[in-house]
């Protein structure tokens, strides 16, 4: 990647600073399956009208993600604010074949469109050639804590190359394998946001340890994220939107900070916070 690959992402995408109000993105829903198992993971509802990572009124074969896109393209509004192609679940995209052959797929029919996914890091390391081959322009990997026993307390197991690891064990290797491919997709010339969940009593420490070592490894940004309450962590709090504003303004110091956040669907489309027009985006999408 080049440093034009750079400006085309910050000028475009709207998650790395791209104007909001005229760049738009289409998530695919192509991937679901994923390889660990996260304490505040819920992907088994889904409301029309709620926005939270990993939610999808349903998962779509390669070809049928295309023909979102043609639809998406040849709609008389997205067409014109459509920027940015991107996969995020429901479950890892890496741990998901369908997600190298849609870009390809887009690619050859809209290769104006850029790419980005979301993933956990775990298989990065592996797939980062397979990334730069289909010509991924940003990355964003999701990194909550750097300390294996922290770490233990959020992921609950950790499935690589056929062999499940729990506990410190599991951790450490998710750790290991994030900031290794943080490392080569800088090295890459991708643009990366690391994605961070802030779980009061959980991982709060670790914050601005991430937020030193992400940018010494070459991260762009980091978003700094709520925890929403679910799963196994129904009962923990919600930082409250004070507290998370404190922990963003004494990091950005050290890196970028990302506020406009909206922890989108895994089928989001349109304008980042767009509300009910995405949802009636989507729905209209969907019927086809």
């Amino acid at each position: 990647m080049s440093i034009s690959n750079t400006t085309k992402v910050l000028h475009g995408h709207p998650c790395f600073g791209g104007d909001r109000h005229k760049n738009g993105r289409i998530h695919l829903a192509v991937a679901p399956r994923c390889n660990i198992t996260c304490a505040y993971c819920d992907r088994k509802h889904d409301c029309a009208n709620e926005s939270r990572p990993g939610v999808a009124s349903r998962i779509v074969t390669p070809l049928q993600a295309l023909d979102q896109v043609r639809g998406a393209m040849n709609h008389d509004l997205l067409g014109k604010i459509i920027k940015v192609v991107g996969i995020a679940g429901s479950g890892d995209p890496l741990a998901n074949d369908e997600t190298f052959e849609t870009f390809r797929l887009i690619r050859a029919e809209f290769p104006e469109l850029m790419f980005c996914l979301s993933t956990n890091g775990l298989l990065l390391p592996d797939k980062i050639d397979e990334l730069i081959d289909v010509n991924l322009h940003s990355l964003t990997i999701t990194i909550n804590a750097l300390s294996p026993a922290v770490g233990a307390r959020i992921y609950r197991q950790v499935n690589y190359q056929g062999n499940r690891q729990v506990g410190i064990e599991g951790a450490a290797l998710l750790i290991e394998h994030q900031l290794e491919g943080l490392r080569l997709a800088a090295q890459a010339g991708l643009v990366v946001k690391v994605n961070s969940v802030l779980m009061p009593g959980i991982n709060d420490g670790q914050i601005p340890l991430i937020a030193e070592k992400i940018a010494g490894l070459g991260a762009y940004l980091m978003n700094i994220m709520p925890l929403i309450p679910q799963a196994e962590l129904a009962l923990a709090a919600a930082p409250a939107d004070d507290y998370l504003e404190s922990v963003r303004i004494a990091n950005e110091g050290i890196i970028g900070q990302f506020r406009g956040c909206r922890q989108c669907r895994a089928d989001a489309i349109g304008l980042i916070g767009s509300g009910c027009a995405e949802v009636s985006m989507r729905e209209d999408r969907e019927a086809a």
